[in-house]
C-alpha cells in the first residue's frame, strides 16, 4: 500500500513541476515596460529661456500627415502620448505669427520618452 501512494506522490510531484514550468513564461514578461508607444516632451522658450505663454505645438505624423495640437501653459511645457513608435514625426511652435525650428523624431529613436525644446524668437 505503501508504494501505490508513493508512486501517488511522484506523479503529483512531476504534474506540478511542469504546471510551475507552463506558468514561468508568463510571470517573466511582467517587468516588460507595456505603455503604448512613445511620450513626447518638452517646452517652448524664447531667446532668453523664458517660456512663452499659449504657444501652440504641432506635431505631423509624417506617414499619414496627421497634425495633433497643444496649446501650453504658463510654463511652456507640452506633452504628447502614446505617439506611434514606427513613425516619424515633426515637431514646431506657434505664437503671435512667429514660428520655431521643426525638429524631428524619428521612428529609429528607440527612446520611450523624447524631450525636445522649441525656440521662438518674439521679438
Amino acid at each position: 500500500m505503501t508504494t501505490v501512494a508513493a508512486r501517488r506522490f511522484e506523479i503529483f510531484a512531476v504534474c506540478l513541476f511542469f504546471l510551475a514550468l507552463l506558468a514561468a513564461p508568463a510571470s517573466y514578461g511582467k517587468n516588460k515596460d507595456t505603455t503604448p508607444g512613445r511620450l513626447l516632451t518638452g517646452k517652448v522658450l524664447d531667446k532668453q529661456d523664458s517660456p512663452v505663454i499659449d504657444a501652440v505645438v504641432y506635431v505631423t505624423d509624417t506617414r499619414t500627415r496627421a497634425v495633433k495640437t497643444y496649446i501650453v501653459g504658463p510654463d511652456g511645457t507640452y506633452r504628447f502620448p502614446a505617439l506611434a513608435t514606427n513613425v516619424d514625426y515633426e515637431i514646431y511652435a506657434q505664437s503671435n505669427g512667429k514660428t520655431s525650428d521643426t525638429k524631428r523624431m524619428s521612428q529609429f529613436d528607440d527612446r520611450k520618452v523624447v524631450d525636445i525644446v522649441l525656440r521662438i524668437d518674439t521679438r
